[in-house]
């Protein structure tokens, strides 16, 4: 039985969120967030994945276009995130196609739950 090959997901350097980097293989349709925090990135999900907040807003460096069209409601959570870029997603939404992909955490987020 010949096995499929796994998309590839490059997680760039973070200083607090993964220092080093990290490169994953992992299975179409998981959420970004899941293959993060399954592997020790802690993202922040303010909202628990249900669409509510920008937390979890990260930047598809590469592989943008290989993801599912972008909800309206994901587009208006995310007019509310720090440093928006074209490329970003709330990673609670977006699943794993059969591409690779290249993601950078944002160096900062906004998080309404946490007054620092």
């Amino acid at each position: 039985m010949t096995r499929l090959k796994m998309p590839k997901v490059v997680f760039l350097p973070h200083k607090e969120r993964c220092p080093s980097g990290l490169v994953i293989e992992a299975k179409v349709g998981e959420k970004i967030i899941d293959i993060a925090l399954r592997n020790g990135i802690e993202i922040e999900h303010a909202c628990e994945y249900a669409c509510a907040c920008a937390t979890c807003h990260c930047i598809i460096r590469k592989g943008f276009r290989s993801l599912e069209e972008i909800s309206e409601l994901e587009a208006d959570m995310l007019d509310k995130a720090w440093g928006l870029e074209q490329e970003s997603r709330l990673s609670c939404q977006a699943k794993l196609a059969d591409h690779d992909l290249v993601i950078e955490i944002p160096r900062y987020t906004i998080n309404y739950s946490h007054s620092y």
